[in-house]
């Protein structure tokens, strides 16, 4: 029988649920869309996860979907075991088929029995089941309907010390949807170590989970009591690996068709013989993370998101050095066309931007060759420091400063152990608790803090907010449905309170898509009066109305008048629109990789962030902005169009980097020259924007740019202030507006011209005084000594007298001091005779010791500094003495 390949198996699970009606539904981002809580996508309920909460409603009740998903950061992390194992991957894709509040146990069991063992042909002998100690129902469908014998039908409790805490009961968090699991095993066979679930041995390899299906039917409350859920859901997870590796009959996921294409390649671009080898597992796993990591929006960068793909691009960098040493073109770009080869025709948008992947990959692994050589001087300097053991803090320093992460430190110790080198006992303990610190500074500075969000069962009870503010800046007869108050539900408040209030209806815009919250009041005919500072989404579906009770009471239920800032709000929706704008233009200029990076939308400019790896010349950034000016005096009518998703693609509209889009969205399209996916709030015509103006461009990372622009009145402003500015510079220089580029450039030739002459007049002056001071230099012990304060030198210039003084004399001990605003500089030389017994370095260490500075260097030359002062005189007297002591 010819075997599956791994696009068979996963065309194999979606067209199985999609003839059970299920839709297919494509894999969302690796970024998850508007959810602060979540590093990456980890798992396929992620972008259906406000449809279990029952905040966002969808025209499918059953769907299927193989998700791309990472797990390399945060709880989920395996990256270190990735490539050791047979099973650990940064990047796996999960098939899963879900039901919200259709189809629950007995469906979902009997059609993953029948999948498994009817059109997968496994042997029904080689499985069995986990199921919750108390949930007799899905043990009874699998050993009545299923046939299941009971002794393949395992029941797990609660071991880890707390109710439902159980690796079969699984919850979304510490409140909310909850509910059992039942997990599918695949026996490898006897001649493999381990044991069961829920044996002593389970840990090992012989029984390998391959399906688990979750049946969401309960809401934990506060007090830990299970509520049952009105429409109990599924959600299920296979991953596409594993079961890959059964169905091909090899143990290892390493072995499946899949990454075995990978390895192969990664072992050609390296010449290496040995296909086992650990590395190139690690190069396989490292390049479907890292690129699709890259497509969905991410790159490489010190914090965030961006900080863990740069820490799985050096890794696989450092294994593909391990292999084949270090090359100038790098290599890890070039594993992604065997990618493209394996995944993409299931993933089209692979293909569609392997140039900047490629690009991205590339000048991380030329920026690493350059950071690790800096990385590895600071190493020699910590290993001279403390006797050739490294610390934990120095491992902390290394990775967090020069991007060395520990396991490549280990390495090079280990390599030179001959030489002494070996880690301190605890080092490795002490940097994870370093690191551990610093991940709980991010997580307090709110990195990826969920912030304000609404309870469960709000959530489960509220419908969606309805935003009725495209077109009107007040609405009547807004009623409170919720009321929050220190982040928690309320019946009132009172004047004086900061609370939250959600509304059936509101014109207030939140906070989305880079576009910034309005502000306004609340109010009603009794004079309460809640001052709105700002409007966030709570939980994807629920404007919040931020803001203080400046007078009156309110409570649930109450109806209110809403106005927002509207001089505010159209000043937002200028810079909105031009945003739409630019980005069109950069594409046109730039090129079809840039992509938006982030952006913020707010009344009195905007920030565009975007894929691009090297500064715009001034030609460029003058032509983006002719552009949108050009598109702006055009006057098209920008047209708002709801549609589906696939529609909306095949209309030419472009997605933007970190949003969530549902099944219909609302495409924003500006003539022929911007169409985009957005649901902020837009002109009604180009021509509204009045004005553009960029005010600033500028690297934020490696491979991403960020400009500044402003519009409208903001941009009239902008170009009035610039012409004060060339004004008063015209006034200054003596010129007029027209020609003062002219008048600037003969005032900086002319100062050139002043720069010049002004050095040679004090190498003159400086000359002439090292002449003198060699003339008149005492001796003491055989050497001449100089010691003296030259004016109006700096320390290059001071460098330069030395070595004169030095050419003067053959056996000398010299110091030269200057000082400029109080403080001093120091150079000392020794030459000759006295070398055996003077050194420079000791010599300037020893008067700015007496000056308050401290000094060093070479045993022939060697400077410092200090404070100018009377010490400084005393200090430089002094030295015939010192030197005469240690020549005597």
């Amino acid at each position: 029988m010819t075997l599956k390949t791994s696009n068979q198996i996963r065309s194999d699970f979606l067209e199985f649920f999609r003839s059970r009606g299920h839709e297919v539904v494509a894999s969302s981002p690796l970024v998850p869309g508007n959810d602060p809580t979540l590093l990456f996508t980890n798992a396929g309920m992620v972008q259906f996860k406000d449809v279990f909460l029952g905040a966002e409603k969808r025209s499918y009740r059953r769907a299927v979907s193989s998700q791309r998903c990472v797990r390399a950061g945060g709880k989920h992390n395996d990256l270190d075991q990735v490539g050791y194992t047979a099973r650990h991957h940064t990047f796996f894709e999960m098939l899963g088929n879900f039901s919200f509040g259709d189809y629950f146990k007995r469906d979902a069991i009997v059609w993953a029995w029948e999948l498994l063992t009817g059109v997968w042909q496994l042997p029904k002998e080689r499985l069995l089941v986990t199921v919750y100690h108390t949930d007799d129902e899905a043990f009874d469908i699998w050993h009545r309907e299923v046939g299941l014998p009971t002794d393949r039908i395992i029941r797990i409790g609660d071991n880890k010390g707390a109710p439902y805490a159980s690796d079969n009961f699984w919850q979304m968090a510490d409140t909310g949807p909850c509910g059992p699991c039942t997990e599918i095993f695949y026996d490898h066979g006897a001649h493999i170590p381990g044991g069961p679930p829920g044996s002593p041995d389970e840990d090992g390899d012989r029984f390998i989970e391959i399906w688990n299906n979750v049946f969401m039917q309960y809401d934990r409350q506060p007090d830990g009591s299970l509520v049952p859920l009105p429409a109990p859901c599924v959600d299920t997870g296979m991953g596409l690996e594993r079961i890959s590796a059964v169905l091909q009959h090899v143990h290892s996921n390493y072995e499946i068709d899949l990454f075995q294409h990978l390895i192969k390649a990664a072992a050609e671009l390296t010449g290496t013989q040995d296909l086992e080898h650990k590395s190139l597992r690690v190069i396989a796993d490292h390049i479907r993370a890292c690129s699709f990591l890259i497509v969905d929006g991410v790159l490489p960068s010190n914090e965030g998101r961006g900080y863990v793909l740069r820490r799985i691009i050096r890794r696989a960098i450092r294994h593909f050095w391990k292999l084949d040493g270090l090359h100038a073109d790098g290599r890890f770009w070039r594993m992604v066309k065997p990618l493209i080869d394996v995944m993409g025709d299931a993933y089209p948008e692979l293909g569609a931007k392997h140039a900047l992947v490629e690009q991205a990959l590339r000048s991380e692994e030329a920026a690493f060759a350059t950071t690790l050589e800096a990385g590895m001087n600071r190493l020699q300097g910590y290993l001279a420091e403390s006797g050739n053991r490294i610390g934990g803090d120095q491992l902390f320093q290394l990775h967090d400063t020069y991007g060395c992460p520990p396991d490549l430190i280990a390495d090079l110790v280990r390599e030179n152990t001959d030489k002494g080198w070996q880690l301190a006992e605890g080092a490795l303990a002490e940097y994870e608790s370093l690191m551990d610190q610093q991940k709980q500074r991010a997580r307090s500075a709110g990195q990826f803090g969920g912030g304000v969000a609404l309870p469960a069962e709000l959530i489960a009870r509220l419908r969606p907010t309805e935003f009725v503010g495209y077109e009107e800046r007040e609405a009547d007869d807004c009623r409170i449905v919720a009321l929050l108050r220190d982040g928690k539900p309320v019946e009132t408040i009172a004047a004086g309170d900061e609370a939250v209030i959600v509304l059936d209806r509101t014109p207030f815009y939140a906070e989305s898509g880079g576009q910034v919250g309005d502000i306004g009041e609340l109010l009603d005919a009794a004079g309460n009066r809640f001052a709105v500072t700002d409007t966030r989404k709570l939980s994807g579906a629920f404007h919040g109305h931020f803001g203080r009770l400046e007078a009156g009471t309110l409570a649930l239920g109450d109806h209110l008048s809403a106005r927002i800032d509207a001089e505010r709000r159209q000043a937002t929706v200028l810079n909105h629109s031009a945003t739409h704008l630019l980005h069109a233009a950069l594409r046109r200029v730039l090129g079809e990789h840039v992509t938006q990076k982030g952006s913020l939308v707010a009344p009195d400019r905007l920030r565009f962030d975007f894929a691009h790896f090297q500064p715009l010349t001034p030609e460029q950034l003058a032509r983006v902005e002719t552009i949108v000016n050009d598109e702006i005096r055009r006057n098209a009518e920008a047209e708002v169009h709801h549609m589906g998703m696939q529609e909306a693609i095949d209309f030419g509209a472009m997605a933007l980097f970190g949003e969530k889009y549902g099944e219909r969205v609302r495409v924003l399209r500006m003539g022929e020259f911007s169409t985009e996916l957005c649901g902020g709030c837009h002109v009604h015509r180009t021509g509204d924007i009045g004005l553009f103006k960029i005010v600033s461009e500028g690297g934020l990372q490696a491979g991403v740019r960020r400009i500044e622009a402003v519009t409208g009145a903001t941009a009239l402003a902008e170009v009035a202030a610039a012409e004060e500015r060339l004004a008063r510079i015209a006034g200054l220089v003596g010129g007029s507006e027209a020609d003062v580029a002219e008048k600037v450039r003969q005032l900086l030739e002319r100062q050139k011209k002043l720069e010049r002459e002004l050095e040679s007049l004090k190498a003159k002056a400086a000359a002439g005084a090292t002449a003198d001071l060699a003339a008149n230099a005492p001796e003491v012990g055989g050497a001449r000594v100089v010691a003296a304060r030259l004016e109006g030198l700096d320390a290059k210039a001071l460098r330069e007298a030395v070595d004169q003084l030095k050419s003067r004399l053959s056996d000398a001990v010299i110091v030269l001091a200057s000082a400029v605003d109080g403080k001093a500089s120091l150079v000392a030389g020794v030459q000759g005779a006295p070398l055996g017994k003077v050194k420079a370095g000791e010599l300037v260490g020893h008067v700015a010791a007496q000056i308050g500075g401290k000094g060093g260097g070479r045993p022939d030359m060697a400077q410092g500094g200090g404070n100018d002062g009377p010490a400084l005189k005393a200090a430089l007297e002094a030295v015939p003495g010192w030197v005469g002591e240690r020549l005597g």
